[in-house]
């Protein structure tokens, strides 16, 4: 048990509670929070939950006295990327698994990036200094949908890479993405519990086609060019009503290629990165594709999608997979030079075909006819 205690400076205040209320203002600096010492072994992740004033700062700070003291993030006016003291291809990969893995992102200061993008890349910073981390006020100053976003992100990421994370809130609605190995929760008087059985809620997307006006919400996030298309199908995921992804679609040509489209653009916003949104939505568009008798193909030098699609039975590796760009001029010898380090990411969607949303591929000026007739009666 830590036990607090302070002096009260008594006055004329502390007298008149006293008096009217009959409470001794020193019993008020009393205050027993329940101790806490983690295991030795057997943990990733450990998740201390509370109310407001319950004692979770103090528990950490005593904690962090026990390991050395924690490093806090401190960022300069360069990239976000360049702040974390790694390895350029170390840096992107913890970005991109912590769920921030927007590029044009990663070449901002942390100034110039919203609360969801500052968080993350804070907890990135924290994580690359310390191989057991300990973060007070997790997920506070973030919305709940991008919270829990991070959190499965980040609970990956630790597992993966054989760290230690002790985080405090006071939300519980990040348990069950976070799987913590042990709860502590001080709302039960110190309980400590089991998470990492808890049951991952499902997310509930709806996919919508849409104008390609809608790509102007998406496109400063594009790590490529932030034009689109006029030919593309564009398309859009929605979660609570807000748009959380997009992607777009060309028919595909060549020697040989038949009934085939590739994607054209593809973003996840940032806030909403880390729940496998882009595998999930892509793989909805591709099995209404196939059963249109369609075949959808994606190129991606990002390799968040890589490793996403990579480990996904309805995506195929193609024989352009894992190989170097050569979409390019080849007599501009400057072009092509650029592109010689990036490898590309090339599937094929395999998976069953999803029924019931023809619709959603008819072309665009046909959509706009069915959607002009909702509603009207027709007397013939």
């Amino acid at each position: 048990m830590i036990t607090l205690h302070s002096n009260v400076i008594e006055d004329e205040y502390t007298a008149y509670i006293k008096e009217h209320y009959d409470f001794d203002a020193q019993r008020a600096n009393n205050v027993s929070i329940p101790s806490f010492t983690p295991p030795k072994e057997g943990w990733n992740i450990i998740a201390i939950i509370g109310a407001s004033g319950s004692g979770k700062s103090t528990i950490l700070n005593e904690l962090s006295k026990s390991y050395g003291g924690v490093k806090s993030p401190s960022f300069d006016d360069r990239p976000i990327i360049s702040n974390l003291n790694l390895p350029p291809k170390e840096a992107s990969e913890l970005l991109c698994a912590i769920g921030l893995a927007s590029v044009p992102s990663w070449c901002r200061p942390l100034h110039n990036l919203s609360n969801g993008e500052q968080y993350r890349a804070k907890l990135a910073q924290i994580i690359s200094k310390n191989d057991l981390s300990i973060v007070d006020e997790y997920t506070s100053v973030i919305d709940r949908n991008s919270a829990k976003a991070m959190s499965n992100a980040l609970q990956k990421y630790i597992r993966r890479n054989n760290k230690k994370i002790i985080l405090a809130s006071c939300h519980y609605d990040i348990l069950p993405f976070l799987q913590p190995d042990l709860i502590f929760d001080l709302n039960k008087g110190g309980v400590l519990e089991r998470g990492d059985c808890l049951p991952r809620p499902t997310i509930p997307l709806r996919l919508y086609r849409t104008e390609p006006d809608t790509w102007r919400i998406f496109a400063r996030h594009h790590y490529m060019s932030a034009a689109l298309n006029e030919s593309a199908q564009c398309f859009v995921a929605q979660w609570d009503d807000k748009p959380v992804a997009f992607v777009s679609t060309l028919t595909l040509f060549g020697r040989g290629i038949f009934d085939s489209v590739r994607v054209h653009r593809m973003v996840v916003l940032p806030d909403y990165q880390g729940l496998g949104i882009s595998r999930q939505l892509l793989s909805a568009i591709g099995g209404i594709y196939k059963n249109n008798n369609t075949k959808l193909f994606i190129k991606s030098v990002n390799p968040a999608v890589g490793f996403a699609l990579g480990n996904d039975p309805r995506w195929k590796p193609t024989a352009h997979n894992m190989k170097f760009r050569a979409d390019v001029d080849k007599h501009d010898w400057l072009k092509t030079k650029s592109h010689q380090s990036r490898t590309s990411y090339c599937y094929q969607y395999i998976g069953p075909p999803i029924q019931g949303f023809d619709n959603l591929v008819l072309p665009i000026d046909k959509i706009r006819r069915l959607r002009s007739l909702e509603g009207q009666l027709s007397l013939f």
